[in-house]
């Protein structure tokens, strides 16, 4: 598969086939957790988690009531994710797939999370997915998901292999293209949502900042 997804794809999955490197993925996000909470309370039904690792988060919108599909280019991940959900008795449409061409129907999903997924590629990756997540989101869906900060300390360290797009080849997780934006880049990224909330967190490790946003689909 030569493409600049395909590398990432690879890497996490050499990642979930180990106890250690699935030991800090296992927890979902409070904050994923409260947004979906709120889009099922207000009537949500359809969920879509794009980048689903071992389902932590497909896991934890099953037990809210969601029907969910996880997609994930990684087997070994979603191996490990169907496994977990049987034994917690939750149904999950787990899928091997890409998030540049999503399976599900146009305006087919009340929320749809991509956590820590659509910056691994350039801008021209960047805007496909949102593209994607868009066409299957239903209008006042909700989205939820991160992006790369220019605060973050990797932004700038490496090749830039394209515009704000960096690689760094000694660090394993690093060796495939990262995008990270401004503020107003990733509001001009959106442009067909209707934001709720952008904030930039420092995530567990020093420096890496990462932009959190909740938006609705206009």
């Amino acid at each position: 598969m030569n493409h600049p997804l395909a590398t990432a794809a690879d890497e996490w999955d050499r990642r979930w086939q180990a106890e250690n490197g699935r030991a800090d993925w296992l927890e979902p996000e409070r904050e994923v957790i409260a947004t979906a909470e709120r889009c099922h309370a207000a009537g949500g039904r359809a969920a879509l988690d794009i980048g689903c690792g071992i389902g932590r988060h497909s896991l934890a919108l099953a037990s809210i009531g969601f029907q969910v599909t996880g997609i994930d280019g990684s087997g070994s991940g979603l191996a490990y994710a169907a496994r977990d959900a049987e034994r917690h008795g939750l149904t999950i449409d787990f899928q091997n797939g890409s998030m540049l061409s999503l399976s599900m129907e146009d305006a087919s999903c009340d929320y749809v999370l991509a956590w820590n997924v659509i910056y691994h590629g350039d801008r021209d990756v960047v805007d496909q997915c949102v593209a994607e997540i868009a066409r299957v989101l239903k209008p006042g869906g909700i989205y939820q998901g991160t992006m790369l900060s220019k605060r973050n300390r990797n932004f700038g360290v490496g090749r830039e292999v394209a515009s704000d797009t960096f690689v760094i080849d000694a660090i394993s997780d690093k060796a495939h293209p990262h995008f990270y934006c401004d503020a107003r880049t990733l509001i001009e990224i959106f442009r067909g949502f209707e934001p709720l909330s952008l904030v930039d967190r420092e995530h567990s490790k020093p420096g890496s900042w990462h932009w959190h946003l909740v938006a609705t689909r206009s």
